[in-house]
C-alpha cells in the first residue's frame, strides 16, 4: 500500500513529500489549512506514503453507510462536536493506553472560514504530554509535510499565536484559500 500510496500522491496528484513520519511514538500532528474534504485524502496517501499510521478525529456524521469501515480503516475516530469535552477526555486516554499514536487535529476545526481557531488539539497534547507537530498541505506548492516539532508552553493564547504565525510566514495555500485564516483568536 505504501508503494501505491507515493505513486498516487507524487505521481499522479503531483504532490511533493517534504518530511518523513514524526520520530515520536506518540504526538498531535496539526493539519492546516483545512478548506477542503480533499485535505483528508491527500494528508492520509501522504502518512501512509511514508509508512505512518496516523488516527484523525473526524465528525461522526461521515461514519455512514458503507464510507464508516473505509473511514475507520484509514485512522478515522468520529467525534461528537457538541460534546469536544468528552471527547478530549477520551483521546487522552488513548493516548495513555495505547504505546503508539500519532494523532492529526485540524486545528481550525472547520472547513469553513473561522477567525478562532480550537485548543483541544492543546488540551490534548498538554495533558498527554506528547509533542506538536506543524503538519500542513500546501497547495500553491503542492508540498505536504507534518513540519516541525513545537515545544508548548503553558501559555496557550502565546503558543496559538505563535503556530499561526508559523503557517503565515510559511505562506501557506489553502485549496480554497480564502478559506484559510491564520484567525485572531483563541476559542
Amino acid at each position: 500500500m505504501k508503494i501505491l500510496s507515493k505513486f498516487i500522491l507524487t505521481k499522479c496528484l503531483g504532490w511533493k513529500i517534504m518530511e518523513p513520519i514524526a520520530p515520536d511514538k506518540k504526538c498531535v500532528i496539526l493539519g492546516a489549512p483545512h478548506t477542503s474534504m480533499m485535505d483528508f485524502l491527500v494528508s492520509w496517501l501522504y502518512y501512509d506514503a511514508i509508512g505512518g499510521d496516523a488516527y484523525v478525529l473526524m465528525k461522526k456524521e461521515l461514519f455512514k453507510g458503507p464510507l464508516k469501515p473505509i473511514l475507520k480503516a484509514m485512522g478515522g475516530i468520529p467525534v461528537d462536536r457538541k460534546k469536544s469535552a468528552i471527547l478530549v477526555k477520551d483521546v487522552i486516554k488513548a493516548f495513555n493506553s495505547k504505546e503508539s499514536m500519532q494523532l492529526a487535529i485540524a486545528p481550525e476545526g472547520t472547513r469553513k472560514r473561522t477567525t478562532k481557531w480550537k485548543a483541544g488539539f492543546y488540551v490534548i497534547a498538554k495533558a498527554a504530554k506528547v509533542p506538536v507537530y506543524l503538519g500542513y498541505f500546501d497547495w500553491g506548492k503542492k508540498e505536504v509535510g507534518r513540519g516541525e516539532r513545537i515545544e508548548l508552553t503553558d501559555d496557550a493564547r502565546a503558543d496559538l499565536k505563535r503556530i499561526r504565525q508559523w503557517y503565515k510566514d510559511k505562506g501557506i495555500v489553502g485549496k480554497h484559500p480564502e478559506m484559510f485564516t491564520t484567525g485572531d483568536d483563541l476559542k
